[in-house]
This record gives C-alpha cells, structure tokens and sequence, in this order.
C-alpha cells in the first residue's frame, strides 16, 4: 500500500503560528504534525510516501528525507499552492503515482493516534472513509450513511445552511483507503477533469460526492468510537491537540484555563451548575432567536434591572443586573478600601483576593456563631456566604438578618449564589419587607440557572448610596442580547426551574451517598449548596496526584482544594452531577486511588509534630 499526504496548503487559518514554520512542524506534545503521521504509517508498514507540497515546501521535504530515512519519499510540487485548493493538489499526485497497489489518503492537518488507523487498514471493504460523530466544535466535510454504514451523501461546507441539520451527519477524519482500480479509473478520470476544467479551487471530497450520489462508487464508513484524532485547522484546534495527546499536561492545562473546556471531552466535576437547567424547550428557543441576538444590541441597565427582578421576583427598585457575578468584586475592593473587613475561611477564592488583609471567622467545616458575633465586633464589614464555598454550610438567614438589623453601623455583604438548594429563605426575599439599608447580597446565577456562559449575575440593596455606586459603576450594555433573551425565555418556564431544583437536591444526595462509599473517602460534609465538600484519607499531596490522574487517565476534573484548609489533609469540592456521571465518577476513582494499605491519612497531631 502507498499513501498520498497532502500538505501543500498555506496554513492562514493557523496564522500567525505558520508564518514562519509549515503547519506540519508545529509540534503536540513535544512532536511534529508530520512526525506523528509518518510514524503511524510506519506502524502499519507503509514506507512508499507521497507528499504534495506547496508553501515552505523546501522546509518540509528537508525534515522528512533527514529524520525518516527509512522511507521512499515521491514529492510532488503544487506551484499554485495560493490559488488552489486540495482537490487541484490531489489531481496532481494522481497523475504522478503508479497505481499498483492501494492507496491512504491523508490530509496533513491531522493528530491520531495508532488505533485510528488500525480502524481503516483492518477494515474489509476496498473503498473506506473513517468518520466521526458529527460533535459541536467540529467543521468541514460531513456525510450521511445507510443503515449499513455505507456513505449515501457527502456534504462539503458550502451546502452546509444555517438551517443544516447535523444531528444526523458525521465528520470525516480526511482519512481514506481507496482501492487500486478505483484510484487509476473512476477516481483519476473525473478527480484530473473537474480539477483542470471545471475548478480547482474546491475541495476533492466534491468529486467523491458527485461519485456517490452518482452511484460510480461505494464507500463504506469506519465510525471512530473512543478513539483520539483531532483535527489542527487554527491556534484553539491546536489547544484541544495538545490537551488531547498530552495526557500528562490535562490537569495543568484545565487548572490554567478556569473553564473553556466545552470542546474537550472532559467530565466536569469542578464548576459548578445546574445541569437540569435551561430545558431542551429554552434551548430550542435560544437557538432559533440566535442569529437575530448575535446581531442587536441589547437594552439600556434600566430595562436589564427590570427584567432581572421578573426572573427573581425582587423588588425592582433594590434590584441591579451584572455581567456575572465577579463583575462587583473591583467594586468592592475600592469602596471598602482601608476598612475592618471580615470573611470566612475558608471561602471562595475572590474574598480574600479583594481583601487580603480581613479578618476571618472558621468555617471547619460549621461556623461557631458566637465566635463570629464576637469576632465582628471590630469589623466595618462582615461577609457571610450562604452556603458557603467550598464548604457548602449553611447559615439561618434569619439568623444574619438579625445580625445586620443589630449593627446597623456594619455593612453585611450576603452572597448567595447557592442559597436555592439549602432550604433557607433567601435574606434577598427577606430584605423585600425588611429596610436593612445596611446589607447588599451578591448573587452568582450561573449556579441556580444553569447558563455559566451567559455571565449573569445580580446585586440586591436597599441602600441609595450603594445603588447609585452601583449605577455609576455598570457599563452601558454590561450584558449580552443573549443572556438578555434568557431572562425573557426563563419567566415561562419558572415551574421546571422548581422541578430543577428540587430534583439537583435528590441528586446531591446521590453524590454524598456515592462518595461516603469510597474507600478514598473519610468524610462527606453536610452541605446546602450544588456540591459537597469531601475529606479523603489521602494527605493532600496524594490527593493532588489522585486528581491530575483523574483528568490524565479518564478525562474526569475534580476540585482539589486542599490547600484551602492548610492541614495537610486532602480535600475535594464536587459538584453535584447527575446519578450516572456520579457513577463514573466513582468507577474511576476505585480504578485509580491508591489502596489503603498504601497510605495513611495524617492526623492533626500528627502534623502538630
């Protein structure tokens, strides 16, 4: 078998990484695009190698000849690499090569790994396209397929619409096997005719397509099922190679990242949201409305505070939209500059990055009252989050209310991203009959609603001081027409938020109960939030080593947040799921975690010593 690499293009998508090296040498993992596809081809004993080439072609030949001498290189040049396409590159090798034997075709913009191509060389038919399920984040050629797998249509990016339907379509690798007498007939007669006559600024998978739905070939399809491949088209495709063929870097590159990982394959256990919420019905809404949305401006603050206090029902005049919740933490940082600020700890991340010098109150996990009512006696400000992150305790709101109605001197900042899963009153509904002027509640709603990509979030006071620093603070169009459009889609469907709610509760007790039985695990913490707070019995060292292995080894992220505790135990924050992603979860934690027998848990007295 021979096999064709086209590798003439430009690279212009993977600008500016390609202006000075060919897309093929960039490197993942440590190795070169074309390394990696020679040295898959050599694992399947194929050494007579093909390679179009086209841009920096001098630089590309030079690395091949030099570092893979054991094959038999034919390069053939495409002078018009800039004005043509694939389809005009392909012709060209086509009417160079001897077809004696059967050919791979691969284009040079791929990552695989070994057993992709396995898929194809074991396969029994002599015409084969390896595809994939067509998956958000993917782009190009995609095909249908018969019941029998055999490709009944093959649809180039140009008849794709804005109305195409690819829940039904699969992507394909670029990869091919397509027999001796199909290449040096059919195939080589319409593939130089369209491409020297018709256009050779199109793509050659055009020519297979006209030769399907003529009925001229048959092409069977070899379906990738857990295989890796990853295609390299620009800068955030080569993100997502890196992330998918280092499996070592996993963990350091989601830990650097902090969330843009819907195109990685990863199980996340880390962030935290309301995963029975939005419902396919808003969905579907948000999608048709999309293109009109991504094109209008939305409406003036003063409209936004409105609609948010119908979703919330909070009174509109105390009730103030943001762009996510840490939108307010400068703000903070600045009004509060030089005063006697006190916060729990631990507590989530933003607290004592605004204010590095507070004053704390424990949360062991559980919070001592007293010791906080004594603590705050010299506190300008007091800051409560209920339920707490990432210990998921939680306060009596009324209890804090108090608190605030007995210093009115005292300014109460009141987070409640997490306060709908706790069955307290929230202090926001509380403040809607109670004039504590002095009180401001933050809240996060990407926790409670489900949608952390939109970046809502809200701000609730009934001083007029803060409301207008508040006004004066926020930008004009602080919020997208889409998450605008949320709020408007949200007000029909309040019942299945409820139903979200209460079934995120059912599953929180789920994931404790799954947990608790971990041989790993030492401890669940009760908890009112969307997650739970876990002790293992692992130092907080292992615990690290047990989490990097969890994305390494099973694509699954975990919160560690040991170091919040400072004990030298280990400590997770994870987030509640559904029941079967909680049974992964714990599958893959009893493959991985280390036995008991192999490490102790150390003790405080222990490290007291």
């Amino acid at each position: 078998m021979k096999a064709l690499i086209l590798a003439a293009g430009y690279g212009r998508r993977m600008r500016p990484l390609t202006d000075h090296r060919h897309k093929t040498l960039l490197t993942i993992g440590g190795r070169t695009i074309i390394d990696r596809i020679l040295h898959g081809l050599r694992l399947h004993g194929i050494h007579e190698v093909f390679i179009v080439t086209g841009y920096r072609s001098e630089e590309l030949s030079e690395h091949v000849s030099v570092t893979h001498p054991d094959f038999e290189f034919t390069f053939i040049h495409n002078e018009r690499y800039d004005k043509t396409n694939n389809i005009f590159s392909m012709a060209l090798a086509f009417e160079q090569i001897t077809f004696d034997s059967d050919l791979l075709l691969i284009e040079s913009d791929l990552i695989y790994e070994p057993a992709v191509l396995d898929r194809l060389m074991k396969s029994s038919h002599e015409n084969v396209a390896l595809v994939d399920r067509y998956h958000p984040g993917m782009d190009g050629t995609v095909v249908a397929l018969t019941e029998d797998d055999v490709v009944s249509q093959v649809i180039p990016p140009s008849q794709q619409s804005a109305s195409f339907d690819f829940s039904d379509k699969f992507k394909t690798l670029n990869i091919y096997k397509f027999s001796r007498d199909f290449c040096a007939t059919t195939l080589l007669r319409l593939l130089t005719t369209y491409a020297r006559l018709i256009d050779d600024n199109c793509y050659y998978e055009m020519v297979l397509g006209m030769l399907v739905y003529m009925q001229q070939a048959e092409i069977h399809a070899e379906v990738i099922d857990a295989e890796l491949w990853s295609e390299v088209d620009d800068p955030t495709d080569l993100r997502v190679a890196e992330f998918k063929f280092s499996p070592a870097a996993r963990h350091g590159i989601l830990e650097s990242t902090w969330g843009g990982s819907w195109d990685l394959g990863v199980l996340d256990f880390a962030f935290i949201r309301n995963m029975h919420f939005p419902t396919p019905a808003m969905l579907s809404e948000l999608r048709f409305h999309l293109p009109e949305l991504l094109q209008n401006y939305g409406s003036t603050q003063t409209v936004l505070n409105t609609k948010l206090s119908w979703a919330l029902r909070w009174p509109d005049e105390y009730t103030h939209l943001l762009g996510g919740a840490s939108q307010c933490y400068p703000w903070l940082r600045s009004w509060f500059a030089g005063r006697r600020v006190l916060i729990p700890e631990p507590t989530f991340g933003e607290y004592p990055r605004i204010f590095p010098d507070a004053a704390t109150y424990v949360d062991g996990p559980g919070v001592d009252w007293e010791d906080v009512e004594r603590t705050a006696t010299d506190a300008d400000v007091v800051v409560f989050v209920n339920p707490n992150n990432p210990t998921g305790t939680t306060l009596d709101s009324h209890l804090i209310a108090d608190f605030a109605r007995s210093r009115p001197d005292t300014t109460v900042i009141v987070d409640e991203s997490f306060i709908e899963f706790s069955g307290q009153q929230p202090l926001s509904e509380i403040l809607a009959s109670t004039p504590l002027e002095n009180v401001l509640v933050i809240k996060s709603l990407s926790k409670s609603l489900g949608v952390p990509g939109l970046r809502l979030g809200a701000l609730m006071t009934r001083n007029p001081r803060l409301s207008a620093l508040i006004a004066e603070e926020t930008p004009i169009w602080a919020v997208n027409s889409v998450a605008e459009n949320f709020l408007d889609i949200m007000l029909k469907h309040r019942p299945a938020l409820h139903q979200s709610l209460r079934r995120t509760v059912s599953d929180r007790e789920d994931l404790t109960a799954t947990l608790a039985r971990l041989p790993v695990v030492d401890r669940v913490f009760p908890s009112g939030a969307n997650f739970v707070l876990a002790r293992l019995s692992l130092p907080a060292a292992a615990t690290g080593e047990l989490t990097a292995r969890l994305v390494e080894k099973q694509l699954i992220h975990v919160k560690d947040v040991s170091h919040k505790f400072g004990t030298g135990e280990g400590y997770w924050r994870v987030a509640v799921r559904t029941p079967s992603d909680h049974d992964r979860l714990r599958d893959a934690v009893l493959q991985l975690a280390p036995r008991r027998r192999d490490h102790v848990r150390p003790t405080l007295e222990g490290l007291v010593r």
